[in-house]
Parts: structure tokens; sequence; C-alpha cells
């Protein structure tokens, strides 16, 4: 069987949380364990993911190399990989890539919706594209096997990043822009360019991303899966949920916000009201995977591509993104 793993995941971790990746079968879950921290407070977390690694081994254990999701579908447990949402986990020190990734960090973004040092954000006006420094780090991620994640850059970023970056990147949490426009949501010009170069599109389903928000329904949600692998071939697609359980609404206001401004930054279909919006009733939790599978078997696609876009793409693509280029992608 072909694993399962989702390719983004902000919750409110926990006991329950952990049950339930299990009863879900999920094997992997790629986790953001950062947005605006800087390089000791994403330390920190870190030490609070080994505590849960330490009190739940029979549930969860860290995960470093594509080698692990077997191992977590042998043993009945999820295999967690870290990854950042902002760069500011590396504050402006380029040898920081390389320690977090020996800590376990194997995915960041280069950019959280505004300009940062290394590429533009979805929400800025101007995207002028990788900076000097973002493609430094790129070229260092792509040394030491950690994957460019553009989910939140904008376009003109975007593209850069997967012309100037040696290994495929990936976008882990977004839409089709022609489905739903929403800012984050990407245009089948970056599509096209991200499958021509190898690269892995996660398909979410938080609510801001989705055509009719929570209302969506599961037969759009697949319909608009496969019209994208239509778009991009089966080989280059899979899960990435973005799913935010049990957070509580306060959160928003950091992941939006940060530091970089004394307002409250609602963000994207919002319509300035604070707070997390409701799920789509097919996907509430980890337990409800096997529903999304379902959608794509009713919405026509085989066995075999329903594999592939629940998980075995994603093992494929971490197989040649983690681990250095000298050791076969960390396999």
């Amino acid at each position: 069987m072909t694993p399962r793993i989702d390719a983004l995941q902000y919750a409110n971790w926990s006991e329950k949380i952990f049950r339930q990746m299990r009863a879900g079968g999920v094997d992997a879950v790629h986790v953001t364990i950062t947005y605006h921290e800087n390089f000791r407070e994403t330390v920190h977390n870190i030490e609070a993911w080994n505590r849960w690694f330490e009190r739940f081994p029979d549930l969860i254990f860290q995960g470093f190399d594509a080698g692990d999701i077997a191992r977590a579908r042998d043993t009945g447990r999820t295999a967690i990989f870290f990854g950042s949402q902002n760069p500011s986990c590396i504050e402006d020190d380029i040898g920081l890539v390389e320690v977090l990734h020996r800590l376990g960090m194997r995915i960041m973004q280069l950019s959280y919706n505004n300009q940062s040092l290394l590429a533009t954000g979805c929400y800025e006006e101007d995207d002028t594209g990788l900076t000097r420094m973002g493609r430094e780090v790129v070229a260092e991620m792509n040394r030491v096997g950690m994957v460019v994640d553009m989910s939140h850059s904008g376009e003109r970023s975007t593209l850069e990043a997967i012309e100037h970056s040696a290994r495929p990147i990936a976008i882990t949490h977004a839409n089709p822009a022609g489905w739903h426009p929403a800012l984050r949501n990407k245009s089948d010009t970056v599509l096209r360019a991200l499958a021509q170069s190898g690269g892995m599109l996660g398909f979410s389903v938080y609510p801001h991303h989705l055509r009719e928000g929570g209302n969506c329904s599961l037969a759009s949600f697949c319909d608009m899966v496969v019209r994208t692998i239509d778009l991009m071939g089966a080989g280059h697609v899979g899960i990435g949920t973005d799913l935010c359980q049990d957070q509580p609404d306060g959160v928003v206001e950091w992941m939006r916000s940060g530091r970089w401004t004394k307002r409250v930054d609602y963000g994207e279909g919002s319509a300035d009201v604070p707070g997390f919006p409701a799920m789509p009733e097919w996907f509430r939790d980890n337990r409800d995977f096997g529903h999304i599978a379902d959608g794509l078997r009713d919405a026509g696609l085989g066995d075999e591509d329903v594999g592939a876009v629940m998980g075995g793409n994603w093992a494929r693509f971490f197989a040649q993104g983690f681990g250095p280029p000298d050791k076969g992608g960390g396999e």
C-alpha cells in the first residue's frame, strides 16, 4: 500500500491529535514548528517536540529522511517532519540553514505573505523576486537537503525559485487560483513551471483557499484535483491540508502579524474578523483523510493515482529532497 502523507499541518498538538493521526492512517506529516520565531525561539519549539516524542513514542517519532515514512508505516506510527513557514528562524545567518537541518528541519518557506530577506510574499504589491541572500540560501538549502517551499510567496519570486533551485521545489499548501482566486492560490503559469521542474503542489483544505470556503463540497474539491492533474500530471500533486486543528483564535494574530506591525492583520478572506474559519464538514481532522481518497475515486481517479495523490508522490519527492545529494537525497 502507498503511504498517506500530509504536507502541512499547524495544529495545537496533543495526544488526541496524535491518536487521530493513527486512526486516519497518516504515515507522515510536515508540521510547522515556527512562523516568526527567531533561531533561539525555534530551538525552544524543537525542545517541546522532543518532549512529545518522549511522551508518545508509540504514536509519533521525528522523521529525518524518506526512509522514515516506511518505518512509520511498518511500526504503526506517524513520522513528524519539521518545517518553517518563514525564514525568520535563520535570522540573517546563512550558516543556520545547516544547523537547523541537523536539528531536523526539512522544509522552509522563503517568505510568509510579506517581503523577507529572501523573497517577496504574496501580500506585497511589488514582487521583486529572489534577493541576493535568497539565491544564496536556496543554494545552501539545495546543498544540505532542505526543501524550498513557496506556498506564501509571490508569483515572480516563486518562478525565480523554481528556476534557481538545483532541486525541485514545493508549494506544500495551496490551490489553483483559477479555481478560487485567493491571494495565496497559484496561477496556471506557476503550476506548469512547478510540474515541468519536477516540483510538487499540496492541495489545501483551509477554507480561505477553497471555493465557497467552509461550504465547499468534497465533489468540488476533488474535481479541482482532477483538473489540476490534467494541467500538471498525476506525479506532481499531493495533499497539504493546512489543518490548524484546536488552535485558539488568538494564534491567527501571531500567524498574520508576528512582530512586523502594531496592527492586527487578519489576512485574506477574513473580512476583518479574527479567528479560524469553519472547516468543511468532510475534513475536520486526521480521521477524515479517507473521505478525500473516496472523493477522488468518485471523481474518476484510479487506485494508482489516488495512492499517488494521498502520499506516494510526497514520499518520492521527500526521497529526492531530503539529505545531501551524494547520499541519494537522504535515502
